[in-house]
């Protein structure tokens, strides 16, 4: 299983707007931050999940050259505005609608965002279509499994998600964007050789997971190695590493996992 960290920013990315604190300053370009998502290729499979706003950046980055189904963990911006550039894989995959997964908050704002992409087919070559499926408690794939529980975020619940690969027995969960991991969600990740969590910001916040709250439950499920990603510009990368605890580290964009 390939893990790669298209983007591990928050909703303002970093460098942030009009902000020139060291961290937004910072030559060092694991402090370069874009809005948070993850491609996961799991035997052979390349599962795309959220579609920030730099998506398309981030796939040129990453060389990013497939895509055979999408999840997407909830329906906030930072998370959803990219997916029109989902339109590329579409013609690759032969002109035919992408699969989507979402809850069904998700899934109603993918329908608000792109009303032209709901459909079987797209309306012409170089167009979105995606076929809406609500996320199951348990997907399985010829390739392995992705199981789902929810996570709670303010005023919506996010996707949390934990991929095993049926080759290689390989286990990851990817928790962002939450303020707690309830014990079903802990249970669900342990196991899980790489985990990761929302760790927005040393200073409290009421939908995020602080790092020193992520640290707690990273303990919690005792993983071999545990990354924090959705960063803000409160954290300069290699600071916030060496204030961790063994096993666990900031995540980057760019970071590429191989399991």
């Amino acid at each position: 299983m390939e893990v790669i960290f298209l983007g591990t920013g928050t909703s303002q990315g970093v460098p942030m707007i009009a902000c020139g604190c060291a961290v937004c300053a910072s030559p060092d370009p694991r402090n370069q931050r874009t809005r948070t998502s993850l491609h996961v290729v799991m035997g052979g499979l390349h599962l795309q999940v959220d579609a920030a706003p730099e998506f398309r950046l981030q796939c040129l980055r990453e060389r990013i050259g497939w895509v055979d189904q999408f999840i997407l963990t909830h329906g906030h911006a930072d998370h959803v505005a990219g997916m029109d550039d989902l339109r590329r894989f579409c013609d690759l995959l032969g002109g035919v609608a992408l699969p989507v997964y979402s809850t069904e908050e998700g899934l109603g704002r993918v329908r608000a965002m792109y009303p032209y992409a709901m459909a079987e087919r797209p309306a012409m070559k170089g167009y979105a279509a995606f076929q809406l499926r609500l996320m199951p408690v348990r997907l399985d794939l010829p390739q392995g499994t992705v199981e789902s529980v929810l996570l709670p975020h303010g005023g919506v619940e996010t996707l949390g998600l934990v991929f095993t690969e049926r080759a290689s027995g390989k286990k990851f969960a990817y928790y962002t964007d939450c303020k707690t991991v309830p014990p079903a969600a802990v249970a669900l990740a342990r196991g899980a050789d790489v985990v990761v969590l929302d760790g927005l910001r040393p200073l409290p916040h009421p939908t995020h997971l602080t790092i020193d709250e992520a640290v707690a439950v990273a303990r919690e499920i005792a993983a071999p190695r545990t990354f924090l990603t959705h960063l803000t510009h409160l954290t300069e990368h290699t600071a916030l590493a060496a204030s961790l605890p063994p096993g666990i580290a900031p995540a980057h964009d760019g970071l590429r996992l191989q399991l």
